[in-house]
């Protein structure tokens, strides 16, 4: 979480980063639950916090060194961070795409 920039992490309110050893399905690195941000409202209730989870055993597998493993568990808190601001899947893929491109780096996928 402290990789993602304070202008964001500022705007995050009531969500919880949880780290399990599997998903429930193949194929899935994390999972975000809740209300996207663009979907709330001052009127809103109380409610129970959004939570983002992360599956280690997913990363641990397709990260070749430790480097490779921080960079992709840093790419899949990215992409569920976006889910919570409020983005589809495919805006959250067009900015993966040129968020690496920014950085120079390569695709996992």
């Amino acid at each position: 979480m402290a990789r993602i920039p304070a202008r964001y992490r500022r705007r995050m309110r009531n969500v919880v980063l949880i780290v399990e050893p599997e998903p429930p399905r193949r194929g899935l690195l994390g999972l975000y639950e809740g209300r996207p941000l663009t979907q709330r409202s001052v009127q809103d209730q109380f409610a129970m916090p959004d939570r983002i989870t992360i599956y280690q055993g997913p990363h641990e597998r397709m990260a070749a060194n430790p480097e490779e493993l921080r960079q992709l568990v840093e790419e899949t808190v990215w992409h569920e961070v976006a889910h919570y601001f409020g983005m589809d899947e495919r805006q959250v893929l067009r900015m993966e795409r040129a968020r690496r491109r920014r950085m120079g780096l390569g695709s996992w996928r």
